[in-house]
């Protein structure tokens, strides 16, 4: 399987190059557009701050890139965020694949949102063998709004969506790299999907 994840200096790349590794499937790092386009699937990896992020997607044009794939791709944390249409972190225009925003935390809880939490409402091929109410790991201070192509949630303050699917676009707002067994779980769906 030709499986790349994309380097756009925004990422938990090591982490995730580990997690398959641990799998067996080699993920080759790309920022080069051929080599992401011609790939079986795709991750969207990111951590860091949307609008600067954001501007080296553009300075790649990768943003432009993003959208127009075909095949499977998997946006985790920054990276999910970066798929929605816009985000409160810079006020920052997103690459709109998911019909939804991106908004802060409020400052009545603790910012950033770490640790593990449970996500809810499965529905997607992405959850296949994964239980309702499994715990998952978290690092972040924006979330996705509810919305239709949420298919998992979280609570933290309210629930909003910890997953999204839109036609081969999927993202995770969680670290399935770092979520143990439900995550390594998670991983070995998208792979099968």
């Amino acid at each position: 399987m030709n499986l790349v994840i994309i380097d756009y200096g925004a990422g938990n790349i090591k982490s995730l190059q580990f997690a398959f590794e641990r799998l067996g499937v080699h993920a080759q790092l790309s920022h080069d557009a051929e080599t992401i386009m011609s790939a079986d699937k795709v991750i969207f990896p990111g951590v860091g701050e949307a609008s600067s992020a954001l501007a080296k997607l553009k300075a790649t044009g990768l943003d432009e890139v993003i959208p127009e794939l075909k095949q499977p791709v998997l946006g985790i944390c920054l990276g999910m965020q970066l798929l929605c249409l816009s985000s409160e972190e810079g006020d920052t225009k997103g690459l709109g694949i998911f019909q939804t925003r991106v908004k802060r935390f409020s400052s009545s809880v603790k910012v950033p949102h770490m640790g593990w939490n449970t996500i809810t409402g499965l529905r997607s091929p992405l959850f296949k063998n994964i239980k309702e109410g499994a715990y998952m790991y978290l690092v972040h201070s924006y979330y996705a709004e509810n919305c239709e192509e949420a298919v998992g949630h979280t609570f933290y303050e309210i629930e909003y969506a910890s997953a999204l699917q839109h036609k081969n676009f999927y993202g995770v707002q969680f670290h399935p790299e770092k979520s143990s067994i439900s995550g390594e779980r998670l991983l070995i769906n998208f792979l099968n999907i």
